[in-house]
């Protein structure tokens, strides 16, 4: 028998109560004679009947352990607060208690929330043992309450960072694969084991490695971005299309990450070019991180693909107009300007050069407006496109109706032949326009042996001046 005066009981480190569950074993009892056979559905909807339970028990004695948690001055102080210690919750903590007293249990261990008298929540582990000598009649039973509220705490604030991040993976905007690379990892640290020292040479000798490595990749999750960015209905249609989304360029990006993780750098970033499932492109931004604590396996890695396509788009877009005009779809006078110099320092010859202007364009614009002659640029444009389609020629609108057309590696021949595909598209284009025909002035030259390309330009622009001061002085005889 547990006297109040046994020392042990006193001096424990942990709450402890000896309570008198007797009047509950008969209350138990008398369930089973009312024919109660599910006793937790039972209580779950009288919570009544389980308050009354409570009732029936009868605290003997506690230790100052137990008065030091619940802040209570004394045995009295602490009977006479048993309802703001045990609150609302407790009522489900005790039904679990009976259902296993229920079921013959004479030890248990349960989980509950209790309050100090001041107010102060507890999380309690509670340890419910039936006396050995009063087995009979539950007339003594020990209980400890050891709180363990740091550790709840702590768990809880563990679950609440792992639903954050959770939640920042799948709700992230950004596209985030979560991948295995243990067995790219094992490949490398194997490499440097027979000996490899010059990577990127093993890499030009030994291309397969690279798509050995691909396959090796274990794709553990993706998030609902990724779906979004490659335009795919659930997960397993991104896994099971992987190979259309990393089609053959993402082999040179690898390489690069492979170089970049055979360097240490287990943190990097790369751009490349990825494909949705309907086969449109996607440029990104790749950021490759091994997660904290997987450094030394990389099973555990973070991949995010950026999208910035519609950066790229307008980087293309800008590094067009940086080269072309916009009316005529022709190169500018920026990259004519280039590509004599280029033409210059390559010393490819013979080059062969064609000066064109359009005639009466001003008068196009005076009679019928600007549009007009817009549209007689833009047909001039189209011709020209025409023209150098398939060849190493370019065009280039130089000035306002002025256009050049250089003709690399092309002789006399060439350029004559040229000149009359020139015309012959001309011809057509004017029988389809025939209310306002374009007419030209044209002036053309070879290079001569050693002479400067810029010198080969100025003849040919020499004598398409010369044409067109003789147009305009045959139209000014007819006035």
């Amino acid at each position: 028998m547990i006297h109040q005066d046994n020392a042990i009981f006193n001096m424990s480190p942990i709450p402890l109560w000896l309570e008198d569950f007797s009047a509950v074993k008969k209350q138990l009892q008398q369930w089973r004679e009312d024919g109660i056979e599910n006793l937790a559905e039972h209580l779950s909807q009288n919570l009544d009947l389980v308050r009354e339970s409570v009732k029936k028990i009868k605290i003997l004695h506690v230790n100052s352990q137990t008065l030091a948690l619940y802040e209570a001055t004394d045995f009295g102080h602490l009977c006479a607060h048993l309802d703001q210690i045990f609150q609302q919750e407790m009522l489900h903590t005790h039904i679990d208690e009976l259902v296993q007293l229920w079921e013959g249990k004479t030890h248990y261990i349960n989980t509950a929330v209790n309050y100090t008298i001041h107010g102060t929540r507890l999380d309690i582990q509670l340890r419910c043992t039936i006396l050995p000598d009063y087995a009979d009649d539950w007339s003594q039973v020990l209980i400890s309450t050891e709180n363990i509220t740091p550790y709840q705490n702590a768990r809880r604030l563990e679950e609440k960072n792992r639903q954050l991040a959770e939640a920042r993976f799948i709700y992230s905007p950004t596209s985030l694969w979560v991948e295995d690379f243990s067995q790219i990892k094992k490949r490398l640290d194997q490499l440097r084991h027979i000996g490899i020292e010059d990577f990127t040479t093993f890499l030009d000798v030994h291309p397969d490695f690279i798509q050995q490595c691909i396959k090796d990749i274990i794709i553990l999750d993706v998030n609902q971005a990724t779906l979004d960015l490659f335009g795919a209905p659930d997960k397993s249609s991104i896994l099971q299309n992987t190979h259309k989304i990393f089609a053959k360029e993402m082999t040179q990006t690898f390489r690069a990450q492979l170089l970049d993780l055979w360097a240490g750098k287990i943190h990097h970033q790369h751009e490349a070019i990825n494909y949705a499932l309907d086969g449109s492109i996607r440029h990104v931004l790749l950021q490759f991180t091994v997660f904290p604590g997987f450094e030394d396996c990389w099973s555990t890695v973070q991949v995010a693909l950026v999208d910035i396509t519609a950066r790229k788009k307008a980087e293309n877009y800008l590094e067009y107009l940086g080269k072309h005009d916009a009316l005529t779809k022709l190169y500018n006078r920026s990259f004519y300007i280039d590509e004599i110099n280029r033409l210059e320092r390559s010393q490819q010859r013979p080059v062969s050069c064609i000066f064109i202007d359009l005639n009466g364009l001003k008068n196009i614009n005076d009679q019928f407006g600007h549009d007009a002659g817009d549209e007689q640029l833009r047909r001039m444009g189209h011709v020209l496109n025409q023209l150098i389609l398939n060849t190493q020629y370019s065009a280039s609108r130089i000035g306002g109706d002025e256009f050049v057309l250089l003709l690399p590696n092309a002789d006399e021949t060439s350029l004559h032949s040229c000149l009359n595909s020139l015309q012959e598209l001309m011809h057509v284009d004017n029988q389809f326009h025939s209310s306002h025909p374009i007419s030209l002035s044209i002036g053309h030259a070879c290079s001569l042996k050693d002479e400067r390309v810029e010198d080969t330009m100025k003849r040919a622009d020499a004598v398409m001046y010369q044409k067109k001061n003789a147009y305009y002085a045959m139209l000014n005889a007819k006035c």
